[in-house]
């Protein structure tokens, strides 16, 4: 599990994370959802130990992230960034293959190398594993991202916004797949999202933030309310139940 106790942060004078004491990891997808500025970001950089808390502390699995050898805490936690650029031109498989760096150091084995071509295949890149990055379409890229933090097999998974920039086919297939991956391969997904519909179709439970703190932390039927929705927001949202799913409707 992973235990986030008393956590704050903040940069410069502005409180980013205020106090916030949560457990991830008890279900298969989790989505964390809020405005901007709410701190989602923040908590997933503070869980895998990008930038250091000013108070509190999280603990993975019992091992304190503050603490841990990166290599020990990159094999319990893979965590993937919104802004996932890189400057060297890489293929599909050489990115793949950096998610094996926490077992591997750069010498890929046998057990490295089926680890690839398993997540390779998941993804359904086999076709485009010599391609390089800049090539590909937004969600081919994406796909490739989540292969090498599959690669890198850990328990717990990470995914800031990876819906950001993709259109409405490949932001259902990314969501699809992530449900798959917690179902078939026993992951826990843990992933910011901004769009809530998908948060509901998909997910197991809904963390809701809004300047710095948790304010909701529910199964998605308790999260869709249209009160809930139009405080955390500050606007109008409406709850409609379509093919027996919860659906927020709002306009602009």
């Amino acid at each position: 599990m992973i235990e986030i106790d008393a956590v704050s942060h903040r940069y410069g004078p502005q409180t980013v994370l205020d106090d916030v004491s949560l457990t991830l990891g008890d279900v298969g997808v989790t989505s964390v959802i809020g405005p901007n500025g709410a701190g989602k970001s923040t908590l997933f950089s503070v869980i895998g130990r990008l930038v250091a808390p000013v108070a509190g502390r999280v603990v993975i699995d019992g091992s304190d992230a503050a603490t841990a050898a990166p290599r020990d805490l990159a094999r319990l936690i893979a965590v993937l960034r919104q802004d996932n650029h890189l400057t060297a031109r890489l293929t599909v498989a050489d990115l793949v293959e950096f998610g094996r760096f926490p077992h591997s150091r750069g010498r890929l084995g046998p057990d490295d190398r089926d680890a690839v071509d398993r997540a390779i295949a998941y993804l359904d890149l086999e076709p485009l594993r010599g391609r390089f990055l800049d090539e590909l379409s937004g969600g081919q890229r994406q796909r490739a991202f989540i292969a090498m933090v599959l690669a890198q097999d850990t328990r717990y998974v990470l995914l800031d916004e990876p819906l950001n920039n993709l259109d409405l086919k490949h932001a259902v297939e990314i969501m699809r797949l992530l449900r798959r991956m917690a179902d078939e391969l026993d992951k826990r997904v843990i992933v910011v999202l901004h769009d809530i519909n998908f948060a509901s179709a998909h997910s197991d439970r809904i963390i809701a933030m809004r300047g710095g703190r948790v304010v909701a932390d529910a199964a998605p039927a308790d999260i869709m309310r249209p009160e809930l929705l139009a405080d955390l927001y500050e606007l109008p949202v409406d709850v409609r139940e379509i093919d027996g799913r919860a659906v927020a409707l709002y306009y602009a």
